[in-house]
């Protein structure tokens, strides 16, 4: 049984394909269209799912939708009217287009996929999961685990902004919910928004920049603005917010609160917005805390499983490891909303079709991830010569030996090799790769490569065989979820005048033996790198350890700002020639900076957006 599950129409559109349980093909729309968070229906993702179906196959048997859209309506109304006459502009602008395109779904996914297969009868196949059920499944089923509490926090999905299940095998069952406008996930982009940064895109940012600020408004938070309980539930005040029923996300009680409006994005960030960015962190970090504790004493588990978007926040779930109240954890790469087309997938299989499940013990069913788009090595060349690149085709130990080379002279390297990633993370798959010895390569990758704010941290891959050496963590960290401090014996001391450093001023001191990927705090966001997953990776990592005596590699995506991650051999060529990269290893395929021509350079700098 092949199933397409599909997730769109709010942010991050995406399709994956299972089959017979096991996950066969997933990828974002964004990575096709290069349209950055991409809500459209997926067609080009599904396109690739359904060319990953069984040859002769007329497609999957069944396609399912990560959420009833005839619930949300039915938030949506019943907000409105909670909040009337507030929010008629809002009103004005979402109810026609849900008349329009949204409310009737089965109808437009029907449209869609007959374009694609105009002989199929799909009204006939369509499914559709709950919002809360896609994420759990996503995280529960292709997890290592028998059983398992499974915690979704996010934004909101029907009514749902925070629930709790408890899997067992095939059956996967919610027990617990809390409902909108209590949100852990709109809290965290109402700060996002008052920092500056982009809703369902920046807060990324807001974590990043946490570290540089003292938690001073915590408690202002914790008295004005919820009223938590030991469980981790919550209730918001709000009347400090304005997205119920608004167009933004705060509003001028909540400006008065803190003392200052929203940030515009042209505006330079102050300590202030550091500080606020460190106290919303705080908040959120102890709601994590409460409601992993009352899962783990409501349901008597040993092991958790984590989605939604919250579940992106890899400071928080880094606390929640080391809490100990589980013995194992496992979060889903793409835990927002993409994910939720993989989740719906795997609900409709196992519990709509009473499917038994296949336990992947000790290694997960993602496949690390890469379940993207390849290409093969003839194909590349192909299109790299179309392109005008220059280029040396190489053997595989040769290709290892230059791109360790580069790596070890300073050099930033694309890295674009086997299937593409998916989910937000680049994981070795499209990346642009660093020595993370280097105390200048933060600043030089940020600035000169991905043309973004200085004060952004890189992560850092390095051997799963020598993780507890150079960090303090001792745990699998596949897809990048976790953060974990620098090994004591890798930290450097600061010096008394160092320590007396506020906010972005802590940026250039050197804190460990690898300070390009060690954040200001002294942690890092760790990837683990499994030769079962990616062998070629992991072969890099061990030649760059034999030469240098250091495992750990800087790894960001291949991207710019403003940009998805390339999905391409012609973008990453683009990206190549239009950043300050070195060199560039695609397949077998191995370009350096000085040898292609100058007129095919990009000039992404005066170009990009905002992101």
């Amino acid at each position: 049984m092949e199933i397409l599950g599909i997730s769109a129409f709010y942010h991050d559109s995406a399709a994956a394909l299972v089959r017979d349980g096991k996950i066969i093909a997933a990828a974002q729309e964004e990575r096709f269209t290069r349209k950055k968070h991409d809500s459209d229906f997926p067609r080009n993702a599904v396109q690739f799912c359904m060319d990953a179906c069984k040859k002769g196959s007329p497609g999957p048997d069944y396609v399912v939708f990560y959420e009833k859209p005839f619930i949300k309506f039915e938030r949506l109304l019943e907000t409105y009217f909670a909040f009337a006459p507030n929010g008629l502009e809002s009103f004005r602008m979402a109810i026609p287009l849900w008349i329009r395109e949204k409310l009737f779904q089965r109808s437009l996914l029907n449209r869609e996929l007959t374009k694609l297969r105009p002989h199929t009868k799909w009204d006939k196949k369509i499914l559709f999961s709950e919002h809360h059920l896609s994420h759990a499944a996503s995280a529960f089923y292709p997890s290592p685990f028998g059983e398992a509490a499974v915690l979704t926090t996010d934004g909101v999905g029907e009514w749902a902004t925070t629930s709790i299940a408890i899997g067992n095998n095939k059956n996967l069952q919610i027990v617990k919910e809390l409902h909108f406008p209590h949100s852990l996930g709109l809290l965290y982009s109402a700060f996002t928004y008052h920092a500056g940064f982009k809703v369902n895109s920046g807060e990324y940012k807001l974590m990043g920049l946490a570290p540089y600020g003292e938690p001073k408004y915590a408690q202002r938070i914790f008295d004005k603005l919820l009223d938590l309980k030991s469980d981790g539930s919550f209730r918001l005040d709000v009347s400090y917010f304005n997205y119920c029923a608004g167009l933004t996300m705060t509003n001028s009680k909540f400006d008065e609160l803190f003392g200052c409006p929203p940030r515009k994005p042209s505006e330079s960030l102050t300590q202030k917005h550091m500080d606020i960015a460190a106290s919303i962190q705080v908040v959120l970090e102890e709601i994590m805390l409460r409601m992993t504790r009352f899962a783990s004493r409501e349901t008597g588990l040993r092991n958790l499983c984590l989605a939604g978007g919250c579940a992106l926040n890899c400071v928080a779930n880094g606390k929640v490891m080391r809490d100990g109240h589980f013995d194992g954890i496992w979060i889903q790469p793409a835990s927002g909303d993409a994910g939720g087309a993989l989740g719906a997938a795997l609900a409709a299989y196992h519990i709509h079709f009473d499917r038994d499940r296949e336990l992947s013990s000790p290694e997960d069913a993602m496949r690390g991830s890469y379940l993207g788009p390849d290409h093969s090595q003839i194909e590349i060349e192909q299109r790299l010569e179309a392109a005008g690149a220059v280029f040396h085709v190489l053997g595989d130990n040769c290709l290892i030996t230059e791109c360790v080379n580069a790596l070890e002279s300073g050099q930033a390297l694309g890295w674009f090799q086997g299937r593409m990633e998916f989910g937000p993370r680049a994981l070795g798959g499209r990346s642009i790769l660093a020595d993370a010895r280097s105390p200048s390569m933060q600043s030089v990758l940020n600035l000169k490569v991905k043309y973004r704010e200085s004060f952004r941290p890189f992560a850092p891959s390095v051997l799963r065989e020598d993780v507890s050496d150079w960090f303090d963590l001792d745990a699998d960290s596949p897809y990048m979820l976790l953060v974990a401090a620098v090994a004591p014996s890798k930290q450097t001391r600061m010096t008394t005048e160092d320590q007396k450093r506020f906010g972005i001023d802590k940026l250039n001191v050197p804190r460990s033996a690898i300070p390009a990927v060690t954040h200001v705090d002294y942690s890092a966001r760790i990837q683990t790198v499994h030769a079962e997953t990616n062998p070629r990776y992991a072969q890099l990592l061990k030649a760059f350890k034999q030469r240098t005596g250091c495992p750990v590699l800087v790894n960001t995506s291949f991207n710019v700002r403003g940009e998805p991650i390339v999905g391409t051999p012609e973008e990453a060529f683009q990206c190549f020639m239009g950043t300050q990269i070195d060199a560039l290893a695609i397949g077998n395929c191995f370009l350096r900076k000085g040898e292609q021509r100058p007129e095919l350079a990009n000039n992404y700098a005066s170009t990009l957006e905002m992101d």
